[in-house]
């Protein structure tokens, strides 16, 4: 048999005058207090639209990453035409940009620039081009006269970093009215 401790008769007084000093300070405290004039809740505020903040940044991420990482050298002279495609484009949408169907909505002149100033730009600028959800732009590079025998620098490295980019989905010369050998359409991918 367990003998069963029974609290000292000082403890029952105890916690009835804990009790009893705690119920007196709640009053206290809450005497002046006075009851809502309604039953109502307030109604709520509509809340912000969320923004997919680190999202954006990583699709931006990605298409610096594309673009920035160095290519390697292609052969491309003043007059060449350049062509790129990625399997999901028809051919009959190729040719329809080529023609110049589909209305550009922006475009950037990168004449003037560094390698380096260019490539910036050019990233920027087609991350901001998703982001509008554009979807064909010119990019104006120059047909490299004065590049002396280094040839069309600017139109090379287009060349390699459109085709790395994966925002881009295809990409032509322009017609000789939108600049010629000089510019490019070039066909977006629209934003998710």
């Amino acid at each position: 048999m367990t003998a069963r401790k029974t609290p000292a008769p000082d403890a029952k007084r105890c916690d009835a005058a804990d009790e009893d000093s705690d119920g007196a300070l709640f009053r206290t405290l809450v005497a002046d207090a006075k009851p809502l004039e309604t039953d109502r809740a307030p109604p709520q505020q509509t809340r912000p639209r969320p923004q997919a903040t680190f999202a954006r940044r990583d699709r931006h991420e990605v298409l610096r990453e594309s673009i920035e990482n160095e290519p390697g050298a292609s052969e491309v002279e003043p007059g060449d035409r350049l062509l790129f495609r990625q399997a999901s484009v028809s051919r009959a949408t190729l040719r329809r940009l080529a023609r110049g169907s589909f209305s550009r909505q922006a475009e950037l002149d990168l004449h003037g620039l560094t390698a380096a100033e260019a490539r910036e730009e050019l990233g920027r600028f087609i991350a901001e081009c998703v982001d509008r959800g554009l979807t064909c732009v010119r990019v104006i590079h120059g047909k490299g006269h004065g590049s002396g025998q280094a040839g069309p620098v600017l139109k090379r490295l287009a060349d390699q970093w459109l085709r790395r980019c994966r925002a881009v989905l295809a990409f032509v010369t322009a017609r000789p009215v939108d600049g010629g050998s000089g510019a490019l359409y070039v066909l977006l991918r629209r934003a998710r």
